[in-house]
């Protein structure tokens, strides 16, 4: 038996299947890339996975060796600067297409039935990568990432009910130290990924089981449902965007790579603690507000982005037609840039 036949009888591959899957037939829409940014978070996440990997062979989960193991990386590995300033600027890439992706399919109401779960599912991811962030900050243990990460402990320890038990929880204690990097550290190399693999295999599951949502703009001719196959069109895009995004990263990374701040000082508050800008808006809404409703709110804003498909039923049965859904998110969409730059222009 020759090696091929070997293999083939080894690791039978059912031809039929895969000439299916590839020939599925693509809502014509989507030869946009602005209506296809589902695939862009996905990619970055994948190049946070290969980053990271590389990085944690050299990170010390250590209060006493975390910041100076990062620092061996940036300023004395061979390009290890270039990793985790690409492991950084991914991140952010990923965070923002994921911001606009959800804003895409709020905007074109494509979380409606039959889709209400995959809704919830890509709100839960939305989350999951706000707390990666966050969580990757926090390793480096340097001044700014550690003040953040006592803002957002007792931005948890003010949670009505389990606020005491979370801040405990996430801290490992009463203060920050020791067992608070290594909690973030399992958080942000295990737990989170093997998290994030799983709903992300829920919400492809599920976008390939219900099908891509076909849209109709005003003004189209009503003419019978456009496709195009997955093979090789749609790869085929999705290859050229890839490289394009990858052109964009790297392009980042060399010309902003990332820095070393000062060293953790759990003595010396910073004037003025930042913490990234995914978290601006809700920083600026907890100036503006106290502790409790500084919590409240965004855990008030979260509930209703998972119920929104709902939400969006009941109005629609009060008021057909009228677009209150899309006049809400406009509202809700400035709001959050208002407060973003305010956060950004001011102190």
């Amino acid at each position: 038996m020759s090696l091929a036949q070997w293999f083939k009888t080894s690791f039978p591959v059912d031809n039929e299947a895969l000439v299916e899957m590839s020939s599925e037939p693509i809502p014509n829409h989507l030869k946009k890339w602005w209506w296809a940014l589902g695939g862009t978070p996905l990619y970055m996440f994948v190049v946070q996975v290969i980053t990271g990997l590389l990085l944690v062979f050299y990170y010390q989960p250590d209060v006493n060796g975390a910041y100076d193991s990062i620092s061996r990386i940036t300023n004395e590995l061979p390009y290890g600067w270039l990793i985790r300033s690409i492991h950084k600027w991914s991140a952010n890439i990923m965070i923002a297409s994921v911001i606009l992706h959800m804003m895409r399919v709020f905007f074109t109401q494509t979380y409606r039935k039959p889709r209400e779960l995959n809704w919830m599912f890509g709100v839960t991811l939305f989350l999951l990568t706000l707390i990666f962030g966050f969580s990757g900050y926090s390793l480096i243990f340097e001044q700014m990432s550690y003040w953040a990460m006592k803002v957002g402990t007792e931005i948890a320890g003010a949670t009505p009910i389990i606020g005491d038990w979370l801040a405990t929880f996430i801290k490992g204690g009463e203060d920050l130290g020791q067992h608070t990097l290594t909690r973030m550290h399992i958080f942000h190399v295990m737990i989170l990924p093997l998290a994030m693999v799983a709903l992300i295999g829920l919400h492809v599951y599920l976008i390939r089981t219900l099908g891509v949502s076909d849209l109709h703009f005003k003004n189209e001719p009503k003419t019978e449902k456009k496709t195009f196959p997955f093979w090789p069109d749609h790869a085929t895009t999705e290859l050229v965007m890839v490289a394009l995004i990858m052109f964009v990263l790297i392009t980042l990374a060399l010309l902003f790579p990332v820095h070393m701040g000062e060293r953790a000082n759990p003595n010396v508050t910073p004037i003025h603690i930042k913490p990234e800008w995914y978290f601006y808006p809700v920083f600026r809404w907890l100036k503006l507000t106290n502790l409790f409703w500084g919590v409240m709110g965004p855990m008030i804003f979260i509930a209703i982005l998972y119920l929104w498909p709902f939400i969006d039923r009941f109005f629609e049965k009060i008021a057909p037609g009228k677009d209150l859904s899309f006049w809400i998110g406009i509202l809700g969409t400035l709001i959050m840039i208002v407060f973003f730059l305010w956060e950004i222009l001011g102190h």
